[in-house]
Protein backbone atom coordinates (compact mmCIF):
# COMPACT_ATOMS: atom_id res chain seq x y z
CA UNK A 1 0.00 0.00 0.00
CA UNK A 2 2.65 2.35 0.98
CA UNK A 3 4.35 1.51 -2.07
CA UNK A 4 1.37 1.90 -4.30
CA UNK A 5 0.78 5.82 -2.53
CA UNK A 6 4.45 6.45 -3.18
CA UNK A 7 4.32 5.61 -7.25
CA UNK A 8 0.78 7.63 -6.85
CA UNK A 9 2.58 10.37 -5.91
CA UNK A 10 5.48 10.69 -7.90
CA UNK A 11 3.07 10.22 -11.03
CA UNK A 12 1.06 13.48 -9.50
CA UNK A 13 4.11 15.16 -9.03
CA UNK A 14 6.02 14.02 -12.78
CA UNK A 15 2.52 15.31 -13.99
CA UNK A 16 2.54 18.76 -12.22
CA UNK A 17 6.26 19.37 -13.85
CA UNK A 18 5.25 18.88 -17.54
CA UNK A 19 1.79 21.07 -16.71
CA UNK A 20 3.81 23.87 -14.86
CA UNK A 21 6.21 24.05 -17.71
CA UNK A 22 3.21 23.99 -20.42
CA UNK A 23 1.11 26.86 -17.94
CA UNK A 24 4.25 27.88 -17.77
CA UNK A 25 5.95 29.21 -15.05
CA UNK A 26 6.50 33.22 -14.83
CA UNK A 27 9.52 32.93 -12.46
CA UNK A 28 12.76 34.32 -14.04
CA UNK A 29 15.38 32.87 -11.93
CA UNK A 30 18.39 34.21 -13.85
CA UNK A 31 19.42 35.90 -17.65
CA UNK A 32 21.45 32.63 -18.35
CA UNK A 33 18.50 30.96 -18.78
CA UNK A 34 17.79 32.78 -22.04
CA UNK A 35 20.96 34.44 -23.13
CA UNK A 36 23.29 31.06 -22.75
CA UNK A 37 20.86 29.13 -25.48
CA UNK A 38 17.61 30.07 -26.30
CA UNK A 39 18.19 34.05 -27.09
CA UNK A 40 21.36 32.96 -29.02
CA UNK A 41 19.09 30.56 -31.29
CA UNK A 42 16.43 32.82 -31.78
CA UNK A 43 18.57 35.07 -33.58
CA UNK A 44 20.67 32.39 -35.75
CA UNK A 45 17.38 30.07 -36.42
CA UNK A 46 14.54 32.32 -36.20
CA UNK A 47 16.55 35.32 -37.93
CA UNK A 48 14.97 36.97 -34.54
CA UNK A 49 16.35 40.49 -32.91
CA UNK A 50 18.05 39.49 -29.65
CA UNK A 51 20.68 40.44 -27.80
CA UNK A 52 24.10 38.28 -28.07
CA UNK A 53 26.06 37.62 -24.78
CA UNK A 54 30.05 37.62 -25.07
CA UNK A 55 30.65 34.42 -24.48
CA UNK A 56 29.32 33.72 -27.94
CA UNK A 57 30.76 36.38 -29.67
CA UNK A 58 33.51 35.28 -32.48
CA UNK A 59 36.19 37.57 -30.30
CA UNK A 60 35.67 36.27 -26.67
CA UNK A 61 34.60 32.34 -27.47
CA UNK A 62 33.73 30.63 -24.31
CA UNK A 63 30.71 28.93 -24.89
CA UNK A 64 30.03 25.39 -27.14
CA UNK A 65 27.44 25.78 -29.79
CA UNK A 66 26.88 22.07 -29.38
CA UNK A 67 24.30 22.22 -26.96
CA UNK A 68 22.35 25.04 -27.37
CA UNK A 69 21.79 23.86 -30.95
CA UNK A 70 20.82 19.94 -29.64
CA UNK A 71 18.51 21.63 -27.56
CA UNK A 72 16.99 25.07 -28.18
CA UNK A 73 17.82 24.87 -31.87
CA UNK A 74 15.92 22.04 -32.28
CA UNK A 75 12.77 22.98 -31.10
CA UNK A 76 13.19 26.10 -32.66
CA UNK A 77 13.99 24.78 -36.17
CA UNK A 78 10.84 22.40 -35.32
CA UNK A 79 8.67 25.31 -35.27
CA UNK A 80 9.75 26.95 -38.08
CA UNK A 81 9.07 24.18 -40.22
CA UNK A 82 5.63 23.98 -39.25
CA UNK A 83 4.81 27.65 -39.54
CA UNK A 84 7.34 27.44 -43.36
CA UNK A 85 4.64 23.75 -43.94
CA UNK A 86 1.48 25.93 -42.84
CA UNK A 87 0.73 23.57 -40.19
CA UNK A 88 -0.16 26.66 -38.06
CA UNK A 89 0.46 29.95 -39.39
CA UNK A 90 1.77 31.53 -36.15
CA UNK A 91 3.67 28.98 -34.60
CA UNK A 92 6.22 31.49 -33.76
CA UNK A 93 5.09 33.49 -31.02
CA UNK A 94 6.20 34.75 -27.23
CA UNK A 95 4.67 31.33 -25.78
CA UNK A 96 6.11 28.82 -28.25
CA UNK A 97 9.24 30.67 -28.31
CA UNK A 98 9.86 30.45 -24.25
CA UNK A 99 7.97 26.95 -23.71
CA UNK A 100 9.13 24.73 -26.69
CA UNK A 101 12.75 24.61 -25.65
CA UNK A 102 11.51 24.41 -21.19
CA UNK A 103 9.49 22.02 -22.71
CA UNK A 104 12.45 19.49 -24.09
CA UNK A 105 14.61 20.26 -21.10
CA UNK A 106 11.36 18.85 -19.01
CA UNK A 107 11.44 16.29 -21.11
CA UNK A 108 14.84 15.59 -20.55
CA UNK A 109 14.75 15.90 -16.94
CA UNK A 110 12.73 12.40 -16.40
CA UNK A 111 16.83 11.40 -16.80
CA UNK A 112 16.97 12.28 -13.08
CA UNK A 113 14.37 10.15 -12.57
CA UNK A 114 15.07 7.08 -14.59
CA UNK A 115 18.49 7.40 -12.94
CA UNK A 116 17.07 7.64 -9.13
CA UNK A 117 15.16 4.39 -10.00
CA UNK A 118 18.30 2.53 -11.21
CA UNK A 119 20.45 4.07 -8.31
CA UNK A 120 17.99 3.72 -5.47
CA UNK A 121 18.60 0.14 -4.62
CA UNK A 122 22.34 0.12 -5.38
CA UNK A 123 22.63 2.74 -2.59
CA UNK A 124 20.01 1.17 0.14
CA UNK A 125 17.36 3.48 -0.55
CA UNK A 126 13.31 2.45 -1.57
CA UNK A 127 13.52 3.16 -5.45
CA UNK A 128 9.40 5.23 -4.78
CA UNK A 129 10.48 6.94 -1.91
CA UNK A 130 13.55 8.29 -3.77
CA UNK A 131 11.44 9.17 -6.55
CA UNK A 132 9.11 11.10 -4.87
CA UNK A 133 11.92 12.98 -2.68
CA UNK A 134 13.18 13.99 -5.76
CA UNK A 135 9.89 15.16 -7.77
CA UNK A 136 8.82 17.01 -5.43
CA UNK A 137 12.08 19.25 -4.63
CA UNK A 138 11.69 22.57 -6.45
CA UNK A 139 15.06 22.65 -7.78
CA UNK A 140 13.57 19.85 -10.05
CA UNK A 141 9.76 21.68 -10.57
CA UNK A 142 11.74 24.90 -11.19
CA UNK A 143 15.24 25.10 -11.90
CA UNK A 144 15.27 21.42 -14.08
CA UNK A 145 12.90 22.62 -16.29
CA UNK A 146 14.87 25.89 -17.25
CA UNK A 147 17.25 26.08 -20.21
CA UNK A 148 20.54 26.50 -18.35
CA UNK A 149 23.98 24.82 -19.02
CA UNK A 150 23.89 24.00 -14.70
CA UNK A 151 20.70 21.72 -16.03
CA UNK A 152 22.11 19.77 -18.51
CA UNK A 153 25.47 19.40 -16.41
CA UNK A 154 23.30 17.53 -14.06
CA UNK A 155 21.58 15.21 -16.34
CA UNK A 156 24.81 14.26 -17.59
CA UNK A 157 26.15 14.02 -14.13
CA UNK A 158 23.09 11.92 -13.53
CA UNK A 159 24.35 9.65 -16.59
CA UNK A 160 27.67 9.70 -15.24
CA UNK A 161 26.45 7.76 -11.67
CA UNK A 162 24.57 5.46 -13.55
CA UNK A 163 27.33 4.50 -15.78
CA UNK A 164 29.98 4.13 -13.22
CA UNK A 165 27.51 2.53 -10.36
CA UNK A 166 28.12 -1.60 -11.39
CA UNK A 167 27.55 -2.95 -8.23
CA UNK A 168 25.16 -5.38 -7.45
CA UNK A 169 22.22 -4.77 -5.36
CA UNK A 170 23.89 -7.52 -2.95
CA UNK A 171 27.05 -5.47 -2.79
CA UNK A 172 28.94 -7.62 -4.93
CA UNK A 173 31.10 -6.30 -7.79
CA UNK A 174 29.84 -6.40 -11.00
CA UNK A 175 32.84 -6.35 -14.09
CA UNK A 176 32.48 -2.53 -15.08
CA UNK A 177 31.46 -1.78 -18.17
CA UNK A 178 30.40 1.52 -20.53
CA UNK A 179 34.16 2.83 -20.74
CA UNK A 180 33.37 4.47 -24.15
CA UNK A 181 30.25 6.04 -22.60
CA UNK A 182 31.37 7.54 -19.76
CA UNK A 183 34.80 8.90 -21.65
CA UNK A 184 32.07 10.85 -24.25
CA UNK A 185 29.79 11.41 -21.02
CA UNK A 186 32.51 13.26 -19.27
CA UNK A 187 33.88 15.27 -22.09
CA UNK A 188 30.62 16.26 -23.60
CA UNK A 189 30.01 17.81 -19.83
CA UNK A 190 33.26 19.64 -19.83
CA UNK A 191 32.72 20.94 -23.12
CA UNK A 192 28.86 22.42 -22.02
CA UNK A 193 30.45 23.66 -18.40
CA UNK A 194 34.12 22.53 -17.38
CA UNK A 195 33.01 22.92 -14.16
CA UNK A 196 32.00 19.38 -15.10
CA UNK A 197 35.14 18.09 -13.75
CA UNK A 198 34.33 18.90 -10.04
CA UNK A 199 31.10 16.37 -10.36
CA UNK A 200 33.12 14.05 -12.40
CA UNK A 201 36.25 13.44 -10.21
CA UNK A 202 34.36 11.16 -7.21
CA UNK A 203 32.48 9.02 -10.20
CA UNK A 204 35.68 8.24 -11.92
CA UNK A 205 37.81 7.33 -8.61
CA UNK A 206 34.91 5.02 -7.51
CA UNK A 207 34.80 3.90 -11.58
CA UNK A 208 38.98 3.46 -11.34
CA UNK A 209 38.77 1.54 -8.38
CA UNK A 210 35.67 -1.36 -9.44
CA UNK A 211 38.49 -1.54 -13.10
CA UNK A 212 41.02 -2.23 -10.57
CA UNK A 213 39.07 -4.62 -7.91
CA UNK A 214 37.23 -6.39 -10.38
CA UNK A 215 40.61 -7.14 -12.83
CA UNK A 216 43.12 -10.10 -12.48
CA UNK A 217 44.90 -9.01 -15.60
CA UNK A 218 46.91 -5.73 -16.14
CA UNK A 219 46.11 -5.51 -19.91
CA UNK A 220 42.36 -5.54 -19.35
CA UNK A 221 42.39 -2.82 -16.86
CA UNK A 222 44.70 -0.75 -19.62
CA UNK A 223 42.10 -1.74 -22.27
CA UNK A 224 39.42 -0.05 -20.02
CA UNK A 225 41.16 2.94 -19.96
CA UNK A 226 42.20 3.26 -23.46
CA UNK A 227 38.48 2.99 -24.37
CA UNK A 228 37.50 5.84 -22.42
CA UNK A 229 40.40 7.98 -23.31
CA UNK A 230 39.41 7.36 -27.42
CA UNK A 231 35.84 8.04 -27.02
CA UNK A 232 36.81 11.02 -25.35
CA UNK A 233 39.60 12.33 -27.63
CA UNK A 234 36.48 11.73 -30.69
CA UNK A 235 34.26 13.47 -28.72
CA UNK A 236 36.52 16.62 -28.19
CA UNK A 237 37.26 16.58 -31.73
CA UNK A 238 33.63 17.01 -32.53
CA UNK A 239 32.98 19.50 -30.52
CA UNK A 240 36.28 21.87 -31.32
CA UNK A 241 35.08 21.49 -35.18
CA UNK A 242 31.41 22.54 -34.34
CA UNK A 243 32.77 25.38 -32.48
CA UNK A 244 35.72 26.58 -34.62
CA UNK A 245 33.27 26.36 -38.06
CA UNK A 246 30.37 28.74 -36.07
CA UNK A 247 33.01 31.01 -34.48
CA UNK A 248 35.35 31.24 -37.09
CA UNK A 249 32.45 32.58 -39.24
CA UNK A 250 29.23 34.27 -38.87
CA UNK A 251 27.56 31.46 -37.10
CA UNK A 252 24.90 28.66 -38.22
CA UNK A 253 25.65 29.17 -41.99
CA UNK A 254 28.97 28.36 -42.25
CA UNK A 255 28.34 25.45 -39.36
CA UNK A 256 25.70 23.83 -41.87
CA UNK A 257 28.52 23.87 -44.51
CA UNK A 258 30.20 20.95 -42.63
CA UNK A 259 28.25 18.40 -44.23
CA UNK A 260 29.35 19.74 -47.71
CA UNK A 261 32.98 20.54 -46.95
CA UNK A 262 35.83 17.88 -47.85
CA UNK A 263 38.10 16.55 -45.29
CA UNK A 264 41.07 18.82 -46.45
CA UNK A 265 38.25 21.49 -46.03
CA UNK A 266 37.22 20.92 -42.67
CA UNK A 267 41.32 20.54 -41.51
CA UNK A 268 42.15 23.75 -43.30
CA UNK A 269 39.04 25.40 -41.37
CA UNK A 270 40.92 23.78 -37.90
CA UNK A 271 44.17 25.33 -38.59
CA UNK A 272 43.14 28.83 -39.51
CA UNK A 273 42.11 29.66 -36.00
CA UNK A 274 41.14 26.19 -33.30
CA UNK A 275 38.49 27.10 -30.90
CA UNK A 276 38.51 25.27 -28.16
CA UNK A 277 35.97 27.01 -25.64
CA UNK A 278 36.51 25.27 -22.15
CA UNK A 279 40.28 26.49 -22.67
CA UNK A 280 38.45 30.25 -22.99
CA UNK A 281 35.72 29.89 -20.39
CA UNK A 282 38.77 28.54 -17.59
CA UNK A 283 40.98 30.95 -18.69
CA UNK A 284 38.74 34.35 -18.22
CA UNK A 285 36.80 32.47 -15.03
CA UNK A 286 40.63 32.13 -13.38
CA UNK A 287 41.19 35.38 -12.88
CA UNK A 288 40.02 36.68 -10.10
CA UNK A 289 39.35 39.98 -11.89
CA UNK A 290 37.10 38.96 -14.29
CA UNK A 291 34.89 36.85 -11.43
CA UNK A 292 34.96 39.77 -9.51
CA UNK A 293 32.61 41.21 -11.99
CA UNK A 294 30.16 38.98 -11.81
CA UNK A 295 30.44 38.72 -8.14
CA UNK A 296 32.43 37.80 -5.28
CA UNK A 297 31.10 35.63 -2.33
CA UNK A 298 32.91 34.32 0.64
CA UNK A 299 34.31 30.89 -0.07
CA UNK A 300 32.14 29.26 2.65
CA UNK A 301 28.67 30.35 0.55
CA UNK A 302 27.75 27.30 -1.32
CA UNK A 303 28.31 25.20 2.22
CA UNK A 304 26.11 27.74 4.72
CA UNK A 305 23.48 30.05 1.85
CA UNK A 306 23.21 28.44 -1.12
CA UNK A 307 23.32 24.40 -0.04
CA UNK A 308 20.37 25.67 2.48
CA UNK A 309 18.76 27.36 -0.53
CA UNK A 310 18.32 24.52 -2.82
CA UNK A 311 18.16 21.66 -0.68
CA UNK A 312 16.79 22.43 2.83
CA UNK A 313 17.29 20.10 5.78
CA UNK A 314 18.65 17.12 3.21
CA UNK A 315 21.17 19.92 3.16
CA UNK A 316 21.65 20.23 7.00
CA UNK A 317 21.58 16.32 7.30
CA UNK A 318 24.50 15.49 4.91
CA UNK A 319 26.74 18.05 6.85
CA UNK A 320 25.80 16.38 9.84
CA UNK A 321 26.40 13.32 8.96
CA UNK A 322 29.44 13.28 7.59
CA UNK A 323 30.41 15.49 10.34
CA UNK A 324 29.51 12.09 12.90
CA UNK A 325 31.27 9.84 10.27
CA UNK A 326 34.52 12.01 10.35
CA UNK A 327 34.39 11.83 13.76
CA UNK A 328 33.79 8.11 13.94
CA UNK A 329 36.56 7.53 11.96
CA UNK A 330 39.47 9.78 13.00
CA UNK A 331 38.35 8.30 16.76
CA UNK A 332 39.04 4.53 15.29
CA UNK A 333 42.38 5.80 13.72
CA UNK A 334 43.33 7.07 16.91
CA UNK A 335 42.02 3.67 18.58
CA UNK A 336 44.10 1.94 15.95
CA UNK A 337 47.34 3.85 16.59
CA UNK A 338 47.18 3.45 20.22
CA UNK A 339 46.59 -0.30 19.88
CA UNK A 340 49.51 -0.59 17.14
CA UNK A 341 47.64 -2.95 15.47
CA UNK A 342 44.87 -3.20 12.37
CA UNK A 343 43.56 -0.48 10.21
CA UNK A 344 40.53 1.74 10.37
CA UNK A 345 37.84 1.44 8.67
CA UNK A 346 33.75 1.42 8.28
CA UNK A 347 31.29 -0.61 8.01
CA UNK A 348 29.68 -2.11 4.48
CA UNK A 349 26.62 -0.10 5.45
CA UNK A 350 28.74 3.51 6.42
CA UNK A 351 30.72 2.89 3.55
CA UNK A 352 28.06 3.02 0.93
CA UNK A 353 26.81 6.40 2.87
CA UNK A 354 30.30 7.58 3.26
CA UNK A 355 30.60 7.38 -0.76
CA UNK A 356 27.29 9.16 -1.23
CA UNK A 357 28.68 11.72 0.80
CA UNK A 358 31.81 11.87 -1.37
CA UNK A 359 29.60 12.35 -4.32
CA UNK A 360 28.38 15.48 -2.92
CA UNK A 361 30.40 17.24 -1.23
CA UNK A 362 33.39 16.53 -3.33
CA UNK A 363 31.97 18.46 -6.05
CA UNK A 364 30.57 21.07 -3.77
CA UNK A 365 34.20 21.86 -2.02
CA UNK A 366 35.94 22.21 -5.11
CA UNK A 367 33.35 24.98 -6.27
CA UNK A 368 33.90 26.52 -3.00
CA UNK A 369 37.71 27.14 -3.96
CA UNK A 370 35.93 29.73 -6.63
CA UNK A 371 34.93 33.04 -5.36
CA UNK A 372 31.77 33.55 -7.51
CA UNK A 373 28.98 31.16 -6.01
CA UNK A 374 25.38 31.01 -7.00
CA UNK A 375 22.97 28.50 -6.19
CA UNK A 376 22.60 27.00 -9.50
CA UNK A 377 25.91 26.35 -9.41
CA UNK A 378 24.62 23.45 -7.31
CA UNK A 379 22.08 21.66 -9.25
CA UNK A 380 23.83 18.77 -10.01
CA UNK A 381 24.16 17.72 -6.49
CA UNK A 382 20.45 17.02 -6.00
CA UNK A 383 20.94 13.39 -7.14
CA UNK A 384 23.32 12.12 -4.75
CA UNK A 385 22.06 14.23 -2.01
CA UNK A 386 18.08 12.39 -2.77
CA UNK A 387 19.96 8.91 -2.86
CA UNK A 388 21.67 9.86 0.79
CA UNK A 389 18.64 10.82 2.22
CA UNK A 390 15.77 8.48 1.06
CA UNK A 391 18.42 5.52 2.02
CA UNK A 392 17.84 4.36 5.92
CA UNK A 393 14.65 6.70 6.04
CA UNK A 394 16.81 9.51 6.88
CA UNK A 395 13.90 12.14 5.50
CA UNK A 396 11.02 10.26 5.95
CA UNK A 397 10.49 12.22 9.84
CA UNK A 398 11.42 15.52 8.26
CA UNK A 399 8.69 14.77 5.71
CA UNK A 400 6.52 17.88 6.92
CA UNK A 401 9.34 20.40 6.90
CA UNK A 402 10.57 19.44 3.12
CA UNK A 403 7.31 19.66 2.08
CA UNK A 404 7.06 23.48 3.34
CA UNK A 405 10.05 23.95 2.07
CA UNK A 406 9.96 23.02 -1.24
CA UNK A 407 6.38 24.42 -1.43
CA UNK A 408 8.04 27.96 -0.56
CA UNK A 409 10.76 27.56 -3.13
CA UNK A 410 8.50 26.79 -5.71
CA UNK A 411 6.48 29.62 -5.21
CA UNK A 412 9.12 31.78 -4.93
CA UNK A 413 11.38 30.72 -7.52
CA UNK A 414 8.70 29.70 -9.70
CA UNK A 415 6.04 32.19 -9.72
CA UNK A 416 7.50 35.49 -7.67
CA UNK A 417 10.93 36.23 -8.62
CA UNK A 418 10.75 38.69 -11.39
CA UNK A 419 7.82 36.91 -11.72
CA UNK A 420 6.36 40.13 -14.40
CA UNK A 421 8.73 40.32 -16.64
CA UNK A 422 8.16 37.39 -19.12
CA UNK A 423 4.20 38.21 -19.03
CA UNK A 424 5.33 41.86 -19.49
CA UNK A 425 7.02 40.77 -22.81
CA UNK A 426 4.21 38.37 -23.73
CA UNK A 427 1.59 41.74 -24.00
CA UNK A 428 3.79 43.73 -25.45
CA UNK A 429 4.32 41.37 -28.32
CA UNK A 430 0.59 40.75 -28.72
CA UNK A 431 0.48 44.91 -28.62
CA UNK A 432 3.22 45.29 -30.79
CA UNK A 433 1.29 42.48 -33.10
CA UNK A 434 -2.28 44.05 -32.74
CA UNK A 435 -4.38 44.56 -35.85
CA UNK A 436 -3.96 48.25 -35.58
CA UNK A 437 -0.33 48.15 -35.74
CA UNK A 438 0.00 45.81 -37.89
CA UNK A 439 -2.28 48.21 -40.54
CA UNK A 440 -0.69 51.56 -40.01
CA UNK A 441 3.13 50.88 -39.03
CA UNK A 442 4.32 52.01 -34.97
CA UNK A 443 7.24 53.25 -33.88
CA UNK A 444 7.81 51.92 -30.32
CA UNK A 445 10.55 52.18 -27.80
CA UNK A 446 10.40 49.69 -24.54
CA UNK A 447 12.29 51.14 -21.68
CA UNK A 448 13.20 48.39 -18.97
CA UNK A 449 14.73 49.70 -15.71
CA UNK A 450 15.67 47.97 -12.08
CA UNK A 451 14.54 44.43 -13.89
CA UNK A 452 16.60 41.58 -15.49
CA UNK A 453 18.04 41.61 -18.48
CA UNK A 454 15.05 41.41 -20.94
CA UNK A 455 15.54 38.66 -23.31
CA UNK A 456 14.56 40.05 -26.88
CA UNK A 457 13.51 36.79 -27.94
CA UNK A 458 10.07 36.54 -26.45
CA UNK A 459 9.36 40.14 -28.13
CA UNK A 460 9.36 38.11 -31.45
CA UNK A 461 10.80 41.15 -33.26
CA UNK A 462 12.21 40.43 -37.02
CA UNK A 463 15.68 41.90 -37.82
CA UNK A 464 14.12 43.59 -40.70
CA UNK A 465 12.01 45.63 -38.14
CA UNK A 466 13.62 48.69 -37.18
CA UNK A 467 10.72 50.40 -35.61
CA UNK A 468 11.41 48.60 -32.62
CA UNK A 469 13.99 49.87 -30.13
CA UNK A 470 14.38 48.25 -26.29
CA UNK A 471 16.70 49.93 -23.72
CA UNK A 472 17.64 48.22 -21.02
CA UNK A 473 18.61 50.36 -18.18
CA UNK A 474 19.28 47.97 -15.72
CA UNK A 475 19.83 49.01 -11.92
CA UNK A 476 20.59 52.64 -12.96
CA UNK A 477 20.87 55.50 -10.84
CA UNK A 478 17.38 57.31 -10.15
CA UNK A 479 19.25 60.23 -11.73
CA UNK A 480 20.34 58.38 -15.07
CA UNK A 481 16.21 57.16 -15.28
CA UNK A 482 14.89 60.42 -14.66
CA UNK A 483 17.53 61.52 -17.92
CA UNK A 484 16.75 59.31 -20.06
CA UNK A 485 12.89 59.46 -19.41
CA UNK A 486 12.87 62.97 -20.21
CA UNK A 487 14.55 62.57 -23.07
CA UNK A 488 12.68 59.98 -24.65
CA UNK A 489 9.74 62.33 -23.68
CA UNK A 490 11.22 65.28 -26.00
CA UNK A 491 11.72 62.92 -28.98
CA UNK A 492 7.63 61.61 -28.55
CA UNK A 493 6.91 64.42 -31.34
CA UNK A 494 4.84 62.12 -34.21
CA UNK A 495 1.87 60.46 -33.62
CA UNK A 496 2.54 56.80 -34.40
CA UNK A 497 5.31 56.86 -31.58
CA UNK A 498 4.87 54.95 -28.66
CA UNK A 499 7.35 54.81 -25.58
CA UNK A 500 7.09 52.21 -22.82
CA UNK A 501 8.61 52.41 -19.14
CA UNK A 502 8.42 49.13 -17.36
CA UNK A 503 9.63 49.45 -14.02
CA UNK A 504 8.71 47.72 -10.47
CA UNK A 505 6.69 49.11 -8.06
CA UNK A 506 8.99 49.16 -5.75
CA UNK A 507 10.99 51.93 -7.20
CA UNK A 508 7.88 53.09 -9.76
CA UNK A 509 8.32 56.58 -7.85
CA UNK A 510 11.78 57.10 -9.24
CA UNK A 511 9.81 57.38 -12.77
CA UNK A 512 7.07 59.82 -11.25
CA UNK A 513 9.20 62.17 -10.03
CA UNK A 514 10.44 63.07 -14.05
CA UNK A 515 8.29 65.70 -14.48
CA UNK A 516 6.76 63.72 -17.15
CA UNK A 517 3.25 62.21 -17.40
CA UNK A 518 1.79 59.11 -18.60
CA UNK A 519 -1.22 58.05 -20.24
CA UNK A 520 -1.49 54.84 -19.28
CA UNK A 521 -0.68 52.16 -16.68
CA UNK A 522 -0.51 49.01 -16.51
CA UNK A 523 0.80 46.63 -13.33
CA UNK A 524 1.29 43.03 -13.57
CA UNK A 525 1.15 41.03 -10.56
CA UNK A 526 3.03 39.47 -9.02
CA UNK A 527 6.49 40.75 -9.28
CA UNK A 528 9.47 40.43 -6.69
CA UNK A 529 12.35 42.09 -7.46
CA UNK A 530 15.20 41.20 -4.73
CA UNK A 531 17.24 44.06 -5.76
CA UNK A 532 14.71 46.31 -4.88
CA UNK A 533 12.86 44.34 -2.41
CA UNK A 534 9.52 45.93 -0.82
CA UNK A 535 9.22 47.40 2.40
CA UNK A 536 8.00 45.09 4.83
CA UNK A 537 5.25 48.03 6.70
CA UNK A 538 3.96 48.37 2.69
CA UNK A 539 2.90 44.64 2.34
CA UNK A 540 0.49 45.53 5.25
CA UNK A 541 -1.24 48.13 3.70
CA UNK A 542 -3.92 48.49 1.46
CA UNK A 543 -1.77 49.16 -1.21
CA UNK A 544 0.48 46.15 -0.84
CA UNK A 545 -0.01 44.64 -4.23
CA UNK A 546 1.79 47.88 -5.94
CA UNK A 547 4.94 46.83 -4.05
CA UNK A 548 4.57 42.98 -5.71
CA UNK A 549 3.61 44.42 -9.13
CA UNK A 550 5.91 45.41 -12.32
CA UNK A 551 4.61 48.57 -14.14
CA UNK A 552 4.05 49.29 -18.03
CA UNK A 553 3.91 53.06 -18.00
CA UNK A 554 3.25 54.43 -21.41
CA UNK A 555 4.77 58.40 -21.67
CA UNK A 556 1.65 60.87 -22.89
CA UNK A 557 2.38 62.00 -26.38
CA UNK A 558 0.01 65.50 -25.23
CA UNK A 559 2.24 66.52 -22.22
Amino acid sequence: GAAMGARRLWALLAALRAGWCLLPQAGYLHPDEFFQSTEVMAGDILNLQVYYPWEFLSSSPCRTIVFPLMTSGVTYWVIKSLQQLDVCSSCINSYTLLVSPRLLFTIFSFTLDYSVYRLAPLWEADPWKALVLLAGSYVTLVFYTRTFANTLEGLLFALLMVLVSSRKSDGSSAEPTSSPLIGITVTAGFFNRPTFLAFALTPLLYWAGLIVDSQKSIKTVVNHFLKLVLAACFTAVVFVTADTFYFNSTGLENLYSIKKSSPFDIIGQLNEKMIVTPFNFLSYNLNPHNLALHGSHPRVTHFTVNGIMLFGILHILAIGAGIKMLRRYIYELLRVRSCGRGSPGLSVCSGRSVTLLLFYFVPLALLSLFSHQEPRFLIPLLLPLVLFGASHGRAAKWKHVIVIFNVLGALLFGCLHQGGLIPCLFRLEQLMRSPESSNHPRHYTLLFAHTYMPPRSLLNIRKRDTHIEVIDMAGSEEETVCQTVRQQAKNLTCDACHVFVIIPGTVKATVTKCGVSFRNETMIFPHLSMEDPPQIPFLFSANWRSQLGLYILQLDRDQ
